[in-house]
């Protein structure tokens, strides 16, 4: 692509936010994090999110007519709207004008728009959406995957979910051996429905992964597990509970910090250790999700996404790319698909 630096299209006009806190946040990612930026969507209303800002950063902008509204379905409106922002952004990496690509507009718009212009990567019958949730071990975050991508799977999809997981959690996350959990309702083999059985069975024997067995609902923050595995359905009911109750946690300490001049002065003393709680449990500051199982990057972004998850959204994306997680995931998956013979 003529540089060395990671090359991110973001959907500009995808959020709640957007594209005022989209682009705000992109200036602030491509001044810090050494990457290049294409803004994707109307250039005027771009533009004069720029001129909003003093910096000095030349940010390039990539015409897109259209935007995927959320009450939109996603497939018949990626076709009535070839031209959407989100749309031209996956065919840039398509291209290979960028290495990948995030947005906080439709989610499922954005996964149909991989598949549509991406595929799935050889091996790979359903992509997953990974997100890195903290636990109870400081420094050691957990991803958990499926989040909403897929609402009902099979126990291949599972098995498929643990392997790009622990590429991810090994590569991106620095895990050395992740250890992978199933989400069930109990901690013995023979707990849960059929699909937990028979899921519970091929993590088991497939020698690419170090599963260690079922994790139940408290065990997902406890800092045992490094990768968990369940369907889109409970994943995403999950993560929305998760950032509920960090949003909850946050807005109690600021309820109960002391009032007036003495609390004041506590504050300043404890600001380092409140920044630190907000970066552990403020969804906000991860960024967003994985898309796994595509033929490129994307990372998908919530949809009240504002400057500060955008820059970390972006973040994961430079790491991803940094960290060759399609490549790996394209050779760890060949091997999977070659041990699969039966079909279900």
């Amino acid at each position: 692509m003529g540089s060395t630096r990671a090359r991110i299209a973001i959907d500009a006009m995808g959020g709640d936010y957007a594209p005022t806190e989209i682009v705000a946040g992109a200036i602030r990612a491509q001044a810090e994090l050494d990457v290049e930026v294409l803004l994707v969507g109307d250039p005027q209303q771009i533009q004069a999110s720029i001129a909003q800002h003093s910096s000095s950063e030349q940010l390039e902008i990539v015409p897109a007519q259209d935007t995927i509204e959320m009450h939109e379905e996603p497939l018949s409106g990626l076709k009535r709207k070839p031209n959407a922002s989100i749309n031209v952004a996956m065919q840039l990496v398509k291209q290979k004008r960028a290495d990948a690509v995030v947005s906080a507009g439709h989610s499922g718009a954005a996964m149909a728009a991989a598949l549509l212009r991406l595929g799935r990567v050889p091996g790979i019958d359903r992509p997953a959406i990974g997100a890195v949730f903290p636990t109870q071990v400081a420094g050691k975050p957990v991803l958990i995957l499926d989040v909403g991508a897929n609402v009902d799977c099979r126990s291949k999809f599972l098995e498929q979910f643990a392997v790009m997981g622990s590429i991810y959690s090994q590569y991106v996350l620095a895990v050395s051996d992740p250890k992978v959990g199933l989400l069930n309702i109990g901690e013995e083999a023979s707990k849960g429905n059929e699909l937990a059985l028979r899921t519970h069975q091929k993590l088991q024997e497939n020698p690419q992964i170090s599963f260690i067995g079922n994790a139940e609902g408290r065990d997902v923050l406890s800092g045992r597990f490094d990768v968990i595995v369940c369907d889109g359905f409970v994943g995403n009911v999950l993560l929305k509970f998760a950032e509920g109750v960090g949003e909850i946690i946050l807005q109690i300490l600021k309820e109960e910090l002391p009032q007036g001049l003495g609390g004041i002065l506590g504050t300043a003393l404890l600001k380092p250790n409140l920044k630190r709680i907000k970066q552990r449990i403020d969804h906000a500051e991860h960024g967003g999700g994985l898309l796994l199982g595509v033929a490129g990057i994307c990372i998908i972004s919530h949809g009240s996404s504002q400057a500060p998850s955008i820059f970390n959204a972006i973040r994961l994306a430079k790491e991803a790319v940094d960290n060759q997680v399609l490549e790996r995931i394209v050779s760890g998956t060949k091997t999977t698909a070659a041990q699969t013979t039966e079909v279900e």
